[in-house]
């Protein structure tokens, strides 16, 4: 009898648990391509150890920074044949809970834009200066005019001629890198006086992508405007006449948390806005680690000064216009093969993924123009007259390797049952702190309630542990406290298997 019961199978009262609830189903992240960005990976490498996180973030970074300054300066059309061309726009979105460290990755990318506006600033000191010397002049011009009008309708003497200088002055603006917070109008003002774009920089983009239209009716139409690059008029309030954008082009950078995106995403009207990113959602790198070697970030801003400096073709008549520049021949050739190949992708995929790939012609054909320059600006080389088949090379394979199967981790992600999610975020906490019973009163109270902030909201805990339940992972365990008849707690015991497994 002994040796029986010794022998016995153990029959476990707890199923299998389903591991995937951890994931949410979502797809792992890829590892990002070097070869787009050139010269300046090694540098995106030593950033990155530097804050103790993927080169992902501080690579979107790059590519947003750049497309800023090359902005309305350079086009690139595909084919001799064809009237199509691209702008120098990019949006980049960097995904990552706020531990992930993907704010430091993108502060250091974007520091020496802050520094390029700054060295500009005394200019623009003296600049306005001279506006206002001119403009006091100007004002006792057009007075000494207006004597002169009065005094000849009064002597019916013929119409004085108005002086040149007798009219306003046209105030100079101040060069401008990136805004952090802008309006359409407040930054249609800005683009007017930097008619090459700015980089707008959003360290939460979930509330950008919500607040198009909540203070600014028509701001989602100037945001699709920016992405194109044309023309764009805002007519303001007031006296004030429009503001007239020659070039409407801003590159965005932005994270934004896993938490929040899809709330973020599905809440967006179906425009294509949001398809227009291109998406980093790497893994958070475990260990923090001191760095082997500082980031050589003066040759960044060497780099970003290089790209500044581009020049401007010009009209017959004078006016700023954009060098646009053709795919070499060979390149051509690769992008027409490309071309089809990116037409042939399953129609049966969602909605959010369909249009992010029927945008990425023209985004292939941005990055080959970045990644053109990124090279360019970290060489001593002649500026690029066109782009060559290895930089559009590489940016279709960043696209096909790396900005697809990103996008559709976080499409996936977004299009996730809410009940889902939430259940995700349950069953992590669980095994991060090794929970062996849980109480769902307990978790919406201190320290917990702030860890667990979007199960906070009415029933939605409730629903999270009972899809935790149907997976495997919880079993109710309800009580009362001695002798008394109110209602039940909610406690739920946690299948061991979860807190074992790898």
């Amino acid at each position: 009898m002994k040796a029986a019961y010794e022998n016995a199978e153990v029959i476990s009262i707890w199923p299998q648990a389903d591991m995937s609830v951890l994931n949410e189903g979502r797809r792992s992240p890829v590892a990002m391509p070097a070869d787009l960005f050139g010269p300046a990976w090694p540098l995106l490498v030593t950033v990155a150890e530097g804050v103790c996180t993927a080169p992902d973030y501080p690579g979107m970074a790059l590519l947003a920074s750049c497309a800023s300054l090359i902005g309305g300066k350079r086009r690139i059309r595909p084919y001799d044949t064809a009237a199509w061309s691209e702008p120098c726009i990019l949006w980049c979105g960097a995904v990552g809970d706020p531990s992930s460290r993907k704010s430091p990755a993108l502060d250091q990318i974007t520091a020496p834009l802050r520094t390029l506006e700054q060295a500009k600033a005394d200019d623009h000191k003296d600049a306005l200066r001279e506006f206002q010397e001119r403009s006091e002049w100007n004002k006792q011009t057009r007075k000494r005019w207006q004597d002169e009008v009065a005094e000849a309708i009064k002597n019916g003497l013929d119409k004085p001629k108005m002086p040149e200088d007798a009219e306003d002055p046209e105030e100079p603006h101040r060069r401008r890198t990136l805004t952090m917070d802008s309006t359409p109008e407040a930054l249609g003002a800005i683009l007017q006086g930097n008619p090459q774009g700015v980089l707008s920089f959003r360290d939460e983009l979930a509330g950008w992508l919500t607040s198009h239209e909540r203070y600014s009716p028509g701001g989602r139409e100037f945001w699709l405007e920016a992405y194109g690059g044309r023309p764009f008029v805002i007519d303001r309030k007031g006296t004030k006449g429009p503001i007239s954008i020659p070039f409407n082009g801003v590159s965005v950078l932005g994270g934004i948390q896993p938490a929040k995106m899809a709330d973020a995403l599905l809440s967006s009207p179906d425009d294509g806005l949001v398809a227009r990113f291109l998406w980093a959602w790497p893994d958070k790198v475990p260990s923090v680690r001191r760095p082997r070697e500082a980031a050589d970030l003066g040759r960044l801003q060497r780099a970003y000064e290089r790209l500044d400096s581009l020049s401007w073709a010009k009209t017959a008549e004078g006016a700023n216009i954009a060098l646009t520049l053709p795919l070499a021949p060979p390149a051509a050739d690769l992008f027409e093969a490309w071309q089809a190949d990116n037409a042939a992708i399953d129609q049966d995929a969602s909605a959010l993924f369909k249009s992010f790939v029927g945008k990425m012609d023209g985004a292939v054909l941005r990055l080959a123009l970045v990644g053109e320059f990124i090279s360019w600006a970290f060489s001593d080389d002649p500026e690029p007259s066109e782009v060559s088949a290895y930089a559009l090379a590489a940016a279709a394979r960043f696209v096909d390797d790396y900005a697809k199967p990103m996008s559709e981790r976080v499409y996936g992600d977004a299009a996730l049952p809410a009940v889902e999610r939430h259940a995700a975020l349950l069953a992590r906490y669980i095994r991060r702190y090794q929970f062996k019973t849980i109480n769902l009163r307990t978790l919406k109270q201190s320290p917990h309630k702030s860890r667990l902030s979007a199960l906070r909201q009415g029933d939605t805990m409730r629903a999270a542990a009972e899809y935790l339940v149907d997976a495997g992972w919880l079993q109710p365990a309800p009580r009362r406290e001695g002798d008394t008849t109110g209602r039940t707690s909610l406690d739920f015991a946690v299948n061991p298997q979860v807190l074992e497994a790898e």
